[in-house]
């Protein structure tokens, strides 16, 4: 069979079942990926250099068709449940051979890389596609192994991506003809049904969620960036909440959009590349990001390009609300080269809240952090999952329960531990509505949430005086340098209260009775901290 790329590994890839294949194309560079792309039709080059491609019927994760192989390895580590759902070794193995009999005869891109920037940390990944667009995608994604790692690379993972192949529900009991397959004893995931690239990327962190806690390194979904002082801050928050737009802040450096590990002595990138969200996206609020749709070599999913001019729209949402851009990290001017800093001296928990009733800052104890963490209250944004067309309120655990496989008091503990002997500041930021709930209020103001989070990690807003929240307990500062103090206290910003305290009243509630499931598994201490609805 024809083999082709830039480096050729000793090490191939009929030891996963991938026989009889088509040409194997290994980690071909950027312009040669964008021939392959364009000449197999898969996307069209933009105005500016982006290759734009669709992703049909998915355009975001599809997380009820994620099962886990249940085997001996993993029945005892695994938090079985919604989230994590088992699937048997025998009908892996069925569903795994039917897709490496698809991949017959078709050509194959092939990308070796790096998850983790700290070298103690990071494990081998292998992305197999059946696309260029999608080994483009890897590409972007993770970090690029130099020629002399690639030549001996051996993964230690391998995800093989084949969305053209789709599982039989009936025959594979599968939830639909999509499936993404985590087998952690033969170090695979299978991913088929979706075109997708999201799958890729959160199958690489499901990987690591799983394996970081054994190192003592807490594994996040969260962006990181660093002040011109060397302080740390971690950025946690759900797909739409902010993460990446308030991370890529000029007067500071990016480690990293979207995901992070917190070890003893560094924070490190666990990707070499970012993933935001473009919908609406604006030249003048975000021209770092902005400047990367215009770039050779980002992909964009499900933007709408005007096919005679190459022409960008990206306040069209015809495919969905949720438009990507994949880019690598180094497009962003003031990215770090090493993706690794030292530990935080900050944490900023953002929420997107729906209901218009959290404090667009207020500060954190230990203990609140561990209960806020838990609790995971945002709201999933319109497009970030399929089915989900208007924000709605929600809990996550972690900020990211859909890619945690193990007990979410696992990761809580963890967090909680490193708090307290490091010393770190917890924020809790709302950029979600303000004056109202959805329909009714208005979203935040950016220029108003980016003075605030740079009062707090300056160190300006920990000294000035605050109060406790009458419905949810946390500190809101009574003022913060260039916001109107009416912005401070959410009521404040409501015309009629009484709405306001129903609607708040309502929230804690949602609060107290998501938290149930947790009560039994966290200290007093952190049970006292929890938010309990008035009578």
């Amino acid at each position: 069979m024809k083999q082709t790329g830039f480096v050729v590994p000793k090490f191939g890839i009929e030891s996963l079942g991938l026989k009889n294949h088509g040409a194997v194309h290994w980690n071909l560079p950027v312009p040669a990926l964008y021939e392959e792309a364009v000449r197999r039709g898969e996307g069209r080059v933009a105005d500016g250099g982006a290759l734009v491609v669709h992703t049909g019927i998915h355009t975001g994760r599809s997380p009820n068709d994620k099962v886990f192989v249940e085997d001996a390895a993993s029945r005892d580590r695994i938090d079985w449940g919604k989230t994590n759902k088992p699937i048997s070794p025998e009908r892996y193995r069925a569903l795994y051979n039917r897709m490496t009999a698809y991949a017959q005869r078709r050509d194959l891109f092939v990308r070796d890389c790096w998850a983790g920037a700290d070298p103690a940390h990071r494990i081998g990944v292998r992305v197999i596609t059946e696309t260029a667009w999608h080994n483009l995608f890897a590409r972007n994604m993770f970090l690029r192994p130099n020629a002399d790692e690639l030549e001996g690379f051996q993964p230690d993972f391998t995800i093989l991506n084949l969305p053209g192949f789709q599982a039989d529900p009936r025959l594979d009991g599968t939830a639909s003809d999509c499936a993404i397959l985590v087998n952690f004893t033969d170090r695979v995931v299978a991913i088929c049904g979706t075109w997708y690239a999201g799958e890729i990327k959160k199958s690489v962190f499901t990987i690591l969620n799983y394996l970081l806690p054994d190192r003592n390194v807490l594994p996040m979904h969260a962006s990181a960036n660093v002040g011109p002082k060397g302080d740390v801050a971690i950025f946690f928050g759900l797909s739409g909440t902010g993460k990446t737009t308030l991370s890529a802040d000029p007067a500071r450096t990016l480690l990293g959009d979207d995901e992070h590990g917190w070890g003893e002595q560094s924070l490190f990138n666990f990707e070499g590349g970012c993933y935001a969200k473009v919908i609406k996206l604006s030249r003048a609020a975000e021209p770092e990001i902005y400047a990367t749709t215009e770039r050779f070599g980002t992909v964009l999913e499900n933007v709408v390009m005007d096919p005679a001019t190459g022409g960008l729209d990206l306040d069209d949402g015809r495919h969905t609300e949720n438009t990507r851009a994949c880019y690598p990290l180094d497009f962003i001017p003031n990215a770090s080269p090493t993706g690794i800093g030292g530990t935080p001296e900050n944490i900023v928990m953002l929420t997107a809240d729906a209901f218009g009733v959290l404090p667009p800052i207020s500060q954190l104890s230990p203990e609140q952090a561990m209960y806020h963490f838990l609790s995971g209250y945002t709201a999933r944004v319109a497009g970030t999952e399929k089915g989900v067309t208007e924000p709605q309120a929600t809990f996550s655990t972690c900020f990211g329960a859909p890619f945690m496989p193990r007990h979410p008091t696992v990761y809580a503990g963890m967090l909680g531990e490193k708090m307290a002997r490091q010393h770190v500041k917890c924020w809790l930021v709302n950029t979600g509505w303000s004056g109202g709930g959805f329909g009714v209020g208005e979203r935040m103001s950016i220029r108003h949430t980016r003075a605030m989070l740079r009062a707090a990690l300056d160190g300006r807003l920990a000294a000035i005086a605050s109060a406790a929240d009458p419905h949810f307990g946390m500190q809101v500062p009574s003022a913060c340098p260039d916001v109107p103090g009416e912005v401070l206290n959410p009521k404040n910003t409501w015309k009629d209260k009484k709405a306001y305290d129903s609607a708040a009243r309502d929230v804690a509630r949602r609060f107290e009775a998501n938290f149930q499931q947790f009560e039994s598994h966290v200290e007093d201490k952190v049970n006292r901290a929890a938010i309990r609805a008035a009578a």
